[in-house]
């Protein structure tokens, strides 16, 4: 299957969690030079009309690209199954370099 970025931003990504919307695909993380795909980043929701923080979606959680949705498995908080009190799924970091890679952090 091939998709494009504008094709990407149309879908509604769900976790499949709690069946919660997260929002649209708002942007794409790939490795350079590597050429590899490392996941989605999506809005995470809305507070009282603002953005709250974006959530990062790493490949490997994401469970299925449907027509016009993304399902995915975020899971929930640590401590918090069943908390109706959890306003949304944390952010999911992206994954840690690997060996080789190159570290950018010291050029910023």
């Amino acid at each position: 299957m091939e998709l494009s970025f504008s094709d990407l931003k149309t879908k509604e990504v769900i976790n499949t969690q709690d069946g919660k919307k997260l929002g649209k695909v708002c942007d794409v993380v790939l490795c350079y030079p590597e050429n590899r795909w490392l996941g989605l980043v999506v809005p995470g929701g809305r507070s009282f009309g603002m953005r709250k923080n974006t959530v990062f979606i790493d490949l490997k959680r994401i469970v299925k690209i449907g027509e016009d949705v993304i399902l995915v498995d975020i899971g929930l908080p640590k401590g918090s199954q069943g908390n109706k009190k959890c306003p949304s799924a944390p952010p999911v970091p992206p994954p840690a370099p690997h060996r080789g890679e190159r570290n950018f952090d010291d050029f910023e």
